[in-house]
């Protein structure tokens, strides 16, 4: 969700890190698609900050919200996550934690959380600003932590809070009892928010809204799935940049023509046998759990001096939401059936082991998240189960996706060089390694 950040520069010197800075280095020519992502954000902060000095009122929203009835409302929505995870990709988000922790927010919050509870008490940063919310939109299918965050974020404000609890998914498809109570509050929150700000949803603009949102979410796909291709057209570290896009403007046609331009580039790739993987790849990996950001370099660059290329990832694809146009019941099954927090670990597992084929990955990289408890929490049974069913080894880190502090270098260089011993094995013992 990170906003901007460069994803294939070599990594900023910490400045808690107590490193000497990096000599400089070349700068990397940005692709068109990637420019049209900064310019999108840019232009959605920047509408936002507008429309509140307008007078209009504007909303903070969790990542994976229905968005569908705002955009179609015309209403100017941001989202504390990918502020959040800009601050921390750009290595500056040591202030805000330290501010939070000041306030007596520990380190076992969410680490987001965190950045956004400091930043509500300036409503300042470096780069893009949120201003001040009239309203705020949460959905606990990612974690309850969002929950309590978004209600300090009500009560700090003094504005109301729309709440869309899902229930945690036991089976493999919401229940058609679940898809009804959320439908429900989809409805009073469409009251809600029509009653707050004065605006009505019209139904003709929110067919427009659900198809262009469809339409992003095939384009997002066909992008991720192009990294099937061996060896991949991209790394996949890449995708992690144009996640604002479907994070921030799912439902917004500016999303179209950066997805459809993004899919040009990857395609041309394929044709001239290109790749933005700059060396020879030796290893395929699938990533689970959300980028660390403050090191997002360091990942990469690691894994690179290997040859080992990240070509799938279940948390990019957590946006990709299924629905039919003006079906609002449908609209609420997909917001309970997430592909990764909200679904029972049976079908994530069958997800995993189906993308490690697909993508014929070598191996798991698992990301021990300390921010993220819902994914930490199962991710030992995940890890064991994912490799009975597809027989590649893994290796799993200590990090954090926005705290720099819960991260080692050294460590994850060790399990790295480790981890490509085991996987030059098992290719060695499949026949297929030199």
């Amino acid at each position: 969700m990170a906003e901007e950040q460069k994803t294939n520069a070599e990594p900023a010197p910490n400045g808690s890190s107590g490193q000497a800075a990096d000599p400089p280095k070349k700068k990397k020519v940005l692709s068109k698609s990637r420019i049209m992502v900064g310019e999108q954000l840019t232009k959605l902060y920047q509408d936002t900050v507008a429309a509140k000095e307008r007078g209009e009122k504007i909303g903070w929203s969790a990542s994976i919200f229905p968005q569908e009835i705002a955009e179609a409302m015309g209403l100017y929505i941001v989202y504390p996550e990918n502020h959040a995870a800009g601050l921390a990709a750009r290595h500056q988000a040591e202030e805000y934690l330290n501010y939070a922790e000041g306030e007596g927010y520990n380190m076992d919050v969410c680490s987001y959380a965190r950045i956004n509870l400091a930043y509500m008490d300036s409503l300042t940063a470096p780069g893009n600003n949120m201003p001040k919310p009239d309203f705020v939109l949460c959905c606990n299918n990612i974690c309850n932590q969002l929950t309590k965050w978004f209600e300090n974020l009500a009560r700090k404000f003094d504005v109301p809070m729309f709440l869309i609890d899902t229930v945690y998914n036991y089976t493999p498809t919401a229940s058609e009892e679940k898809v009804k109570y959320v439908r429900n509050q989809i409805d009073e929150y469409i009251k809600g928010l029509e009653g707050l700000t004065g605006k009505k949803l019209d139904p003709a603009k929110l067919e427009h809204v659900m198809r262009v949102s469809l339409r992003n979410k095939d384009l997002w796909r066909k992008a991720n799935e192009l990294l099937a291709h061996k060896p991949s057209p991209l790394t996949g570290f890449e995708l992690f940049n144009y996640m604002s896009c479907m994070v921030c403007c799912r439902g917004k046609e500016s999303t179209t023509a950066i997805l459809e331009q993004l899919i040009s580039e990857i395609e041309e790739n394929l044709k001239t046998g290109k790749s933005t993987f700059p060396v020879e790849e030796k290893y395929r990996i699938f990533w689970e759990g959300i980028a660390c950001w403050p090191y997002l370099g360091h990942t990469l660059k690691t894994l690179r001096n290997y040859g080992v290329n990240l070509v799938a990832t279940g948390y990019v694809n957590a946006w990709g939401l299924e629905y039919e146009v003006n079906d609002l019941d449908g609209l609420a099954r997909a917001y309970i059936d997430l592909p990764n927090n909200n679904n029972n670990l049976d079908t994530i597992v069958a997800r995993r082991v189906e993308a490690v084929k697909q993508f014929q990955c070598d191996g798991v990289v698992y990301h021990v998240n300390r921010s993220c408890k819902v994914m930490d929490c199962q991710q030992y049974e995940l890890q064991r189960r994912v490799q009975e069913g597809t027989e590649v080894p893994y290796m799993a880190f200590d990090g954090d996706q926005a705290d720099f502090r819960a991260y080692s270098e050294a460590q994850y260089e060790t399990r790295v060089q480790a981890f490509v011993e085991l996987m030059e094995e098992a290719k060695r013992q499949r026949g297929d390694g030199e």
